[in-house]
């Protein structure tokens, strides 16, 4: 089509825009013999099912000059339907009254028929240029090749046909009767009347109760009139001469007699014939006319038997009249209310087109409805939902490796929607709360640059998913999503689908997995990844959170389900602390033996160094350190010397005992070379230094100041410590050999040399000074029996103990 026809199309379309949004297109083609599918079944439903079965050949151009939009929009061609229309109005009454009441048109209605004929011809023409909706991609088809074989195909042979003469062809013949049976052919006209009154319901301009009263009478003529043509067609094909055995001839109705009916007034043959036809659908006889011979009896019970039918629909019909909540008034109060709400708003064409179209395709699909089966156990329902999207959901690649139980949740709570070519399903930079996975059908994701362009990113096609990166990740959606074809999908809610994940927490680490590969992939949206790596590591610490909250508290049940559900339980919070680590500091027994016995690490380090048992032991729970030490926890304390040094300084006697019991080096120094034993005499704590002494603390280890503890213990005045020490002092001093005691037992005395230049001259002058036999294998130590090996090692005022190796 030319520009100058593009233009003048859009003009029309403008200017008839108050007159078409009361109108509903119809676009139900010819029936298909099979559906495999309910998507097929939907798209023959709405008209969509392919004519030429070669769904590539499509074209969304338009092709040559002469094309005629469909949905009416141009004046001449609406005006010329309603042309046809009439016509066919005329042929399917003129037509039984041809077969039936004449053999041969009279002269005065030769030429009308032929009129008629002509404007049919006329409109099998215009049918090869009248635009059409393609049957798989819904899209309008301008192609000139198309539209013609798409008519060939369907209605061309029976209007050809339709259109022959007949009549001519019948007085050729040599007037044989098979011949005039062809011309009931053009009965097939009366699918335009069919046509208008789908459209008339649907208009609501026009009370929907008077529509469907004309169209319930004009039923009913039609049919009656119908069968009082064939009533009379069979009485005038019996000779003249046997004229009295036919219904008509025998009739005597009071004084006046049908003897010779083909001689009586047309208008009263037919009236009579009318009124046998009528009575008998009604089955209301009175015996004045029936049935004569063979023929007659025949169609009697044929055309009763249909009247059966007839009656049952026109009955039917009047009944949901009263009742009212039919379908298509439904659907026309549902359509009124939404054009008094754009007329209100003053929406603009584009949206008004959408939402009329969206309308009818919920009107045309109606029969997928959730509704339908919402009566249903719940049960029930969930496996009718498995059956149909199960197959659909399981190969989405956003739940490639899941859990079939997830699987099954999701598919229980999607539901499915239908969306026509055109349609914007989401909007990029808007924030979602719909998660959609693609069954049938084709869509694109757009991106809208900063200049106003497009850019395709994506083609979404079946078992693909859109509205994931919004959901998951919390932010906006990075595209606009539009349908290009029509679209099956199934919408899945995002608190539904909240809640799911919050079961079957291993299945969102997969899916976040999931999301990311794929957008690693699409070198377009890479961009996004660095959002979805967030986004994974806020979920990670969330999940951390969560266990170790459930730990803390101790609920049991919620932990055990989180850890069933797959769950890590090594997962540590912000501080690096497990689930075990909480449990032991809160005293939660139950909870401690079910994460050793589902794998926890036992000897785990926080952020702040402390295990799991360190834990216990701070928080005064033994059974919890005793049932962690058995199973291979120990301490492994930072510092363990200014961490012991604190508590002895705090006087926490209960605290102190129970970490000496699990091992901890009571010998620990802090930065300034101070033990646990210093802080606790110097504090004066006896039971805290006895404990310390008991536990192997010695007090003959110097801090940075030379200061042992039993210094520290004299300085404080502490008599009872001064006392407890000097007795372990003893104990824990090197022993000579026993030449070097004296005779009342005590230790030899010490003497102060300078120190020499070698370690062999300080062991020789030592031994001559104290008249000691030196050993042949002697050493000199320290006080803390540490073995000095060279003279430098040696500080002014440090005493120094020679004695053997042995020793």
């Amino acid at each position: 089509m030319s520009e100058i026809a593009r233009k003048s199309f859009r003009a029309e379309q403008e200017n008839d825009d108050e007159v078409e949004k009361y109108e509903v297109e119809d676009v139900r083609e010819e029936s298909v013999k099979r559906h495999r599918s309910m998507f097929a079944l939907l798209t023959w439903d709405l008209g969509l099912e392919s004519s030429h079965g070669n769904r590539d050949k499509v074209m969304d151009g338009i092709k040559g000059f002469f094309i005629i939009p469909t949905n009416s929009s141009q004046r001449w061609y609406r005006a010329w339907e309603k042309f046809i229309l009439l016509w066919a109005v005329y042929s399917s009454f003129f037509t039984p009254m041809e077969f039936g009441f004449f053999r041969g048109l009279p002269d005065n209605l030769y030429l009308l028929d032929i009129f008629g004929q002509v404007a049919f011809f006329i409109d099998i023409f215009l049918q090869f240029f009248v635009a059409f909706r393609d049957s798989q991609t819904y899209k309008m088809v301008f192609s000139r090749e198309l539209i013609a074989i798409r008519y060939l195909k369907s209605h061309f042979i029976f209007d050809f046909l339709a259109c022959m003469p007949w009549d001519n062809i019948y007085r050729a013949s040599g007037r044989k009767e098979e011949v005039r049976y062809l011309l009931l052919i053009r009965l097939v006209r009366a699918r335009k009347i069919l046509d208008f009154f789908s459209r008339l319901e649907k208009d609501i301009r026009v009370k929907y109760l008077f529509s469907r009263i004309i169209k319930l009478i004009a039923v009913e003529l039609y049919c009656t009139h119908t069968a009082a043509c064939i009533f009379y067609y069979l009485a005038t094909t019996i000779p003249a001469s046997n004229e009295e055995h036919t219904w008509i001839g025998s009739l005597t109705l009071g004084d006046y007699s049908y003897s010779n009916f083909r001689d009586i007034d047309l208008w009263n043959r037919y009236i009579t014939s009318l009124y046998f036809a009528i009575v008998t659908m009604a089955t209301v006889g009175y015996g004045d006319i029936h049935a004569v011979n063979l023929r007659e009896m025949i169609f009697v019970m044929v055309y009763v038997s249909f009247d059966m039918i007839l009656g049952a629909y026109l009955i039917g019909n009047m009944t949901a009249l009263i009742v009212k909540g039919s379908k298509t008034e439904r659907y026309r109060d549902r359509m009124t209310d939404l054009l008094k709400y754009m007329d209100r708003n003053r929406l603009g064409r584009d949206i008004r087109n959408q939402i009329k179209d969206h309308l009818r395709l919920e009107y045309d699909s109606s029969y997928t409805d959730s509704a339908v089966i919402q009566g249903l156990p719940s049960s029930i329902r969930s496996k009718i939902s498995e059956t149909l999207y199960k197959e659909y959901i399981e190969k989405v690649s956003l739940f490639k490796d899941c859990s079939l139980e997830f699987i099954n949740h999701v598919v229980t709570r999607a539901h499915e929607e239908f969306f026509l070519p055109g349609e914007v399903i989401m909007e990029q930079g808007v924030l979602v709360d719909q998660l959609y996975f693609v069954c049938h059908g084709t869509l694109e994701a757009v991106v809208i640059c900063e200049d106003g362009s497009e850019e395709i990113v994506a083609i979404l096609k079946t078992h693909d998913s859109f509205g994931d990166i919004s959901i998951l990740c919390n932010i906006s959606q990075p595209y606009t999503v539009r349908v290009r074809d029509l679209c099956r999908l199934l919408r899945l809610d995002k608190q539904a689908f909240t809640n799911i994940l919050e079961i079957y927490f291993h299945d969102g680490r997969k899916i976040l997995n999931n999301l990311l590969e794929r957008n690693e992939s699409d070198a377009r949206l890479k961009h996004m990844v660095t959002d979805i790596s967030v986004h994974i590591g806020m979920q990670e610490a969330e999940l951390a959170l969560r266990v170790n909250s459930s730990a803390y508290n101790g609920d049991f049940s919620k932990l055990k389900s989180l850890i069933r559900s797959g769950v890590d339980p090594n997962k540590r919070d912000y501080d690096g602390r497990s689930p075990l680590h909480l449990a032991a500091s809160k005293g939660h027994e139950d909870i401690t033996r079910f994460l050793i016995q589902n794998g926890a690490e036992i000897n785990n380090l926080d952020n702040f160094g402390n295990t799991p048992l360190l834990e216990a032991i701070k928080n005064g729970h033994d059974n919890i350190a005793s049932l962690l030490a058995k199973d291979g926890g120990v301490l492994e304390i930072k510092d363990a010397g200014s961490f012991l040094c604190s508590y002895v300084a705090r006087g926490d006697n209960d605290f102190v005992r129970r970490i000496l019991a699990y091992g901890i080096d009571p010998n620990s120094k802090d930065y300034d070379f101070r033990t646990p034993l210093h802080i606790a005499t110097s504090q004066g704590f006896y039971v805290i230094a006895k404990l310390l002494v008991e536990a192997g603390a010695s007090v003959l280890l110097k801090d940075r100041w030379g200061n042992t503890p039993l210094d520290e213990a004299r300085l404080s005045g502490n008599t009872i410590l001064i006392k407890l020490l000097e007795e372990v002092k003893y104990l824990q001093l090197p022993e000579f050999p026993s030449s070097s005691q004296e005779p009342s037992g005590q230790p030899s005395l010490g003497i102060v040399l300078w120190v020499p230049d070698t370690i062999d001259e300080l062991m020789k002058t030592t031994s001559d000074h104290l008249k000691l036999e030196l050993p042949h294998a002697s050493c000199i130590i320290t006080e803390d029996v540490g073995r000095i090996l060279d003279v430098d090692m040696i500080t002014d005022g440090q005493k120094l103990y020679l004695t053997s190796n042995q020793e």
